[in-house]
């Protein structure tokens, strides 16, 4: 006598509402991670080569940097920014510009350049990162800062230049409270604290992770703000999208 089957019982199909719940969740889970947590951020400059080049694609993590909240205190790894730190943060010095520079400098520390060579704290600083694109052209306040007056001819603001003067102590530039001295690690081209002074700490966005996508992009494609002009380079984006990606930078850690 055969066996009768036991008929397993259907799984229940999810029904729409259910479906679109669980969309709602997914999407609400992400709009929070990249509200309060992660920010894309694009690089426009070169100041920072060859650790991060123009058209990389960072994702910046808004919240290491950010004071502790009560509820997720123990869940995300907060600290305090530490000289090396590469961060992103608001332009001091253009109102609505992210900018991305090194930490050089964090509150208390004392800093010079001698023949572009940065010392801290009397220390002078091995940094493999850098690299010196503009080194057949001298320039004495960029190279040998402060020791040399700042003024209108190098690039520096209005600002910077009065209130420099405060800040020096012998042959040092020290750093004040709840404020940075960042530099580019393309440091001959590099618009960076020597220029405009000081990163206050309330301006500081977050410190970018990795590059999610890098593009061969221009030098000036920054600058370009009409319609057409973006629209333009879109197009180029979509028609060379796989034969200029540089897909070996795809998922590099920012160090």
């Amino acid at each position: 006598m055969a066996k009768k089957e036991t008929k397993q019982p259907e799984k229940p199909r999810e029904t729409t509402v259910e479906f679109l719940a669980s969309l709602a969740a997914v999407l609400v889970t992400g709009l929070f991670i990249i509200t309060f947590i992660v920010q894309a951020f694009e690089i426009p400059s070169s100041s920072m080569e060859n650790t991060l080049l123009i058209g990389d694609h960072v994702f910046v993590n808004r919240e290491q940097f950010a004071p502790p909240t009560r509820w997720a205190g123990p869940l995300l790894p907060y600290r305090q920014i530490r000289r090396g730190d590469i961060v992103v943060f608001l332009s001091p010095a253009e109102p609505g510009l992210y900018v991305v520079k090194r930490i050089m400098g964090i509150p208390g520390d004392r800093i010079h350049l001698r023949d572009g060579v940065v010392y801290r704290n009397g220390e002078k600083l091995e940094e493999p990162y850098v690299i010196h694109s503009g080194r057949d052209s001298y320039n004495p306040y960029r190279d040998n800062f402060p020791s040399v007056p700042p003024s209108d001819f190098n690039n520096v603001t209005p600002e910077w230049q009065l209130l420099i003067k405060q800040y020096v102590q012998g042959d040092d530039l020290v750093v004040p409270d709840d404020s940075y001295f960042g530099m580019g690690d393309n440091r001959d081209v590099s618009y960076d604290s020597r220029y405009w002074g000081f990163i206050p700490k309330q301006n500081v966005i977050g410190r970018p992770m990795f590059v999610y996508w890098s593009f061969e992009t221009p030098p000036n494609q920054y600058l370009q703000k009409e319609f057409s002009q973006r629209i333009g380079f879109l197009a180029h984006v979509v028609i060379h999208f796989f034969d200029e990606t540089r897909w070996r930078r795809t998922f590099k850690v920012v160090r």
